[in-house]
């Protein structure tokens, strides 16, 4: 695909629709998922199955998503809880001189447009992040937080439970 970088590392699933400049490298993406343009997935991150990122997405190494997953418009993904250029002495740093803090995207959940999210987190099955948030901490399932830091503003309705469960079924 012209302007789109694949690695030969990257595997990819059955039915997967890649729009043009997109970077993968030693990522795995799933089963019938989308990816907008200009979206970027890192060594070590995993998309799962049948799910949406939308263009401008930066999914750097250490993340999980799962199956079913909306992801935004611009959202970014943060691996280091303290990033630095250098080493105490002032050495540049490389790969030794850090390591992978995970976050987790369960099954369903939906990420607004604009959302950062920290390292060390993890976001419930169904849970939903409202746009422009930035979330600090886990995000519990079946719940919709917004804000700067991002909140709980409410629990998701049986309703709303139920509709997603049945999307989910359906896709």
């Amino acid at each position: 695909m012209e302007y789109t970088n694949i690695t030969s590392d990257v595997r990819i699933g059955r039915n997967v629709r890649i729009a043009p400049f997109v970077n993968l490298y030693g990522c795995t993406i799933g089963d019938d998922t989308r990816l907008g343009a200009f979206v970027e997935v890192q060594k070590n991150a995993t998309v799962g199955d049948r799910c949406k990122i939308s263009s401008h997405t930066f999914i750097c190494e250490g993340v999980t998503i799962e199956d079913q997953v909306f992801i935004g418009h611009g959202v970014v993904f943060v691996n280091d809880t303290y990033p630095r250029a250098t080493t105490p002495v002032g050495d540049p740093k490389t790969d030794r001189d850090w390591h992978v803090e995970p976050t987790v995207v369960c099954r369903a959940a939906s990420i607004g447009s604009g959302v950062t999210i920290l390292a060390n987190v993890t976001i419930g099955e169904r849970a939903i992040v409202g746009a422009g948030s930035v979330v600090t901490r886990d995000v519990p399932p079946d719940t919709v937080v917004a804000g700067n830091p991002a909140r709980i503003i409410r629990a998701l309705t049986a309703a709303e439970r139920a509709a997603a469960c049945s999307h989910e079924q359906l896709a």
